[in-house]
């Protein structure tokens, strides 16, 4: 078998608006090897500020999301390369799930087979995340001598209750989707037929609002969980002020008129038409 192009262990396709992005290993089960990692970063640059892009949903080719971190390639070559190869392979990892992290642009992570070890890194980059129910997910690190790590175990802890969280790092027993679920590793798990669709549905709901208020909307989210009630408070006093100057299209102020004025929206009900500037 010929060795994989770097360029070629991640591919997307955009339409309307939506940037379908893969883990494209799939004989390896979509394992983060050094090289998909370099691709993965290369591909969220490209992407990230471009005009016709304003959701990424991010899966996997095959019959896994991804099984984490490429045994062979990440650890037993990047440990018999030396110590600075194993830092140099860490940071090509969690850099790129930083930058999935604090995106431009609202995320999905769409689960559509295993999810293991060091994929819970992206999977919790992302801010929605959806998987089949035929899915499985894992930290099995313990079956093999070693900790959750790479953040996974943090992951774990944020997203779980604890007694839940727990039971999974010490068992090293796999999750099926509903149960992955069910302790809020992802928002919904669904039958596999279904799940592109449920992505799709979700995701053309997240095109049809402004991007730059969803931007400020889930950074606000992801900073406030680890603050005081008046350290938030601030906070989110302080990044609606920051909205108003970086959103170009005066959102809001369209939105309002278009309630009290022209009585052809309600935000209870749904998005206003963003389509419509004139305030």
């Amino acid at each position: 078998m010929s060795e994989q192009r770097e360029e070629d262990t991640v591919r997307y396709k955009i339409e309307n608006n939506i940037a379908w992005v893969y883990f494209n290993r799939p004989d390896k089960r979509n394992c983060q090897s050094p090289k998909l990692n370099r691709q993965m970063m290369r591909v969220l640059t490209e992407l990230e500020f471009r005009d016709d892009v304003g959701v990424l949903v991010l899966s996997g080719e095959g019959t896994a999301w991804s099984a984490g971190m490429d045994l062979k390639e990440y650890f037993r070559e990047s440990e018999a390369e030396g110590f600075h190869a194993v830092r140099r392979s860490q940071r090509e990892a969690y850099a790129w799930w930083e930058r999935l992290r604090w995106y431009e642009k609202s995320t999905i992570a769409m689960v559509n087979g295993w999810c293991f070890g060091g994929a819970y890194g992206p999977l919790f980059a992302c801010d929605l995340a959806f998987c089949s129910d035929d899915a499985q997910f894992g930290l099995s690190e313990v079956n093999w001598g070693i900790l959750p790590g790479g953040g996974a175990t943090k992951v774990a802890v944020d997203l779980m209750p604890l007694r839940a969280a727990m039971y999974h790092a010490m068992m090293g027993e796999n999750l099926t989707g509903p149960q992955a679920a069910q302790y809020n590793l992802v928002n919904e798990s669904v039958p596999a037929d279904q799940l592109h669709a449920r992505v799709k549905e979700v995701a053309e709901k997240l095109v049809q609002k402004n991007w730059k208020t969803l931007k400020y909307t889930k950074d606000s989210v992801r900073r406030v969980k680890e603050m005081t009630y008046d350290n938030a408070e601030d906070y989110l006093i302080r990044m609606q002020e920051g909205l108003n100057w970086a959103d170009k299209s005066d959102g809001r102020h369209v939105a309002m008129k278009q309630f009290l004025d022209d009585k052809t929206f309600k935000p209870g009900l749904g998005h206003y038409d963003k389509t419509k500037t004139e305030k």
